[in-house]
């Protein structure tokens, strides 16, 4: 930009000319941060670290998983066994769902 003199009126400021925010390119560089120190912590849950997983999608954003602490495979849910009060995915700790333990038996009640 030319320096203004006394006698010259310049041309008029336009939004074209100058410098420009956007809240939207704001709140994209925030969210990026937050993932990244997301990805590069780790949680301490119930005395255990757990490690944070990123994947992309399909379409350019990023999924969250958890790292089973025993396995090592993503998943979503992470259990604690109620009676070894060990931490780690249902297949680790060896958890079934109810409809699992009774298939193929009548249910009664």
């Amino acid at each position: 930009m030319k320096p203004l003199t006394p006698n010259d009126f310049g041309t008029p400021l336009t939004v074209e000319t100058c410098p420009r925010i956007k809240i939207d390119d704001l709140l994209k560089q925030c969210r990026e941060a937050f993932k990244e120190s997301m990805i590069t912590s780790q949680l301490k849950m119930m005395g255990v670290d757990i490690e944070l997983i990123a994947t992309e999608t399909k379409f350019n954003g990023m999924r969250f998983w958890f790292k089973c602490p025993q396995c090592e495979r993503r998943v979503g849910v992470l259990f604690k066994h109620p009676i070894t009060e060990s931490i780690g995915c249902r297949i680790c700790l060896h958890l079934h769902y109810r409809k699992q333990r009774y298939k193929g038996m009548a249910e009664l009640g």
